[in-house]
């Protein structure tokens, strides 16, 4: 929609506030509509075509919570689902401005405001709500093969949300299917904040150990263990000032759970072997492909550290879900692996690009990346046809498993096993390493170890 035809609400008991976004506004859309009481919204928005709701996060009320303005926001997005909402905050309540995106805000704005900055995110919002347009490439990794591409609305979505809390401290839950890119989108949230000049620090904790886990994320001092043979820094300290990324975090023991949770409530780390706590000030990214809520469930992960870790949640889509973006990829991993192995630039005739469209990649983008690395290596021709395109996904693989007997090594029975029960449950870990007898850490070790 055109700002100047734009009719705009703005909730607030301040009359200050309502007054300086008036004579704001007045010029900018088609009618300003001002509202000290938040509980005339409804009528408010039955009598008049509202494009677009200023609504403050707090109010003088009879709730007198600090939840106010999400309490509003609900009832608005309950009343009218597509008006497009921006909540106005105290610099003090970032935190809860930031629930209020997962809430279903469209965007938030921090008191006291640049005029032009908040003319420019109503324009924003309301230019997106008037239909799609030529998608853009919003974030970008720091190099080479590390872009974040995308143009398919699922990913339209992530990026404006990155854009809006990268800047913030929010911790960070990202979800998605392995090979999906949240270690990349972990990075590009960490270039994109304030922190961006600090260290960022990555941590596999699904792959540490009881006895490792202390260790390694909190430290130690000489003498702690057998092996301490000097003072450790922990990745904790390590990331001071910047972001900690801690990938798997679904795969860590509730022994593990209760640690983490520990540092993260006291905002201090005690080195093994040492009494004295140091204070840590960092940005927490967590990321796993395991469904978190369903674990809890389970009591196999704790609620309390749930709400901690996932102040925001980003879910990265399945390659499959976003069909549109696979010539797009494409091309950009056929241009960096051109360049790495000293080929011609290279593209792909439409049958290819038809196979490569038609495919369901269980590995998703890394799987993708892999194919066209192989198919740029034996490309004999600058463009790649289908027969140059060979896809190497666990059904394949399942299919073209020799079956058991007494030639085959039993690493390669093993491994087979292990294919035959992730394929039979679509890829769920938890269930596919309870068929196998074996825990999910013990389950990832395995598929790091037969590369799978």
């Amino acid at each position: 929609m055109i700002l100047k035809k734009a009719t705009v609400l703005v909730v607030d008991d301040d009359t200050d506030v309502l007054t300086a976004v008036k004579l704001l506004l007045k010029t900018e859309v088609q009618e300003i509509i001002t509202e000290k009481n938040p509980e005339n919204i409804n009528s408010l928005l039955t009598r008049n075509q509202i494009d677009l709701v200023l609504l403050d996060m707090n109010f003088n009320s009879a709730m007198n919570t600090g939840n106010e303005g999400i309490y509003w926001l609900r009832k608005i997005k309950e009343w009218r689902p597509n008006v497009c909402v921006i909540m106005i905050t105290a610099y003090g309540h970032i935190d809860l401005a930031v629930r209020s995106l997962k809430e279903g805000a469209n965007d938030f704005v921090v008191k006291p405001w640049h005029n032009e900055k908040l003319i420019e995110t109503i324009k924003d919002l309301l230019d997106k709500q008037e239909g799609p347009k030529k998608p853009k490439i919003s974030v970008k990794g720091s190099t080479g093969g590390t872009a974040i591409l995308g143009e398919a609305e699922a990913m339209q979505d992530i990026f404006y949300k990155v854009n809006k809390i990268a800047p913030t401290d929010a911790n960070i839950l990202i979800l998605g299917e392995n090979g999906t890119g949240k270690d990349l989108m972990a990075k590009a949230i960490h270039e994109r904040s304030l922190r961006a000049n600090k260290p960022f620090i990555k941590v596999d904790v699904g792959a540490l150990t009881d006895t490792l886990f202390e260790s390694e994320l909190f430290g130690h001092k000489k003498g702690a263990f057998t092996d301490a043979r000097e003072d450790r820094m922990g990745r904790f300290e390590e990331a001071e000032g910047g972001t900690l990324f801690l990938d798997e975090i679904g795969n860590i023991s509730l022994q593990q759970q209760a640690k983490l949770l520990t540092v993260l409530q006291n905002r201090q780390v005690t080195r093994l072997g040492n009494n004295k706590p140091v204070d840590i000030n960092l940005r927490l990214i967590c990321a796993t492909n395991v469904p978190l809520q369903e674990l809890a469930n389970e009591n196999k992960f704790r609620k309390d550290l749930i709400y901690r870790i996932n102040t925001v949640e980003i879910t990265m889509p399945a390659l499959r879900r976003r069909n549109d973006d696979i010539p797009l990829l494409a091309r950009h991993f056929a241009k960096i692996y051109a360049a790495k192995y000293l080929k011609p630039s290279v593209d792909f005739s439409n049958a290819a690009l038809q196979k490569l469209q038609s495919y369901n990649y269980p590995g998703n983008v890394r799987e993708l990346q892999y194919t066209i690395e192989r198919a740029v290596i034996m490309a004999e021709d600058a463009i790649l046809q289908p027969d140059d395109l060979i896809f190497s996904s666990l059904e394949t693989n399942i299919k073209e498993a020799p079956e058991a007997s007494d030639n085959v090594p039993l690493s390669m029975m093993e491994k087979n096993a292990i294919l035959r029960v992730i394929e039979k449950h679509n890829g769920n870990i938890t269930r596919a390493a309870k068929e196998l007898g074996l825990t999910r850490t013990a389950l990832y070790r395995r598929l790091n170890k037969y590369d799978i």
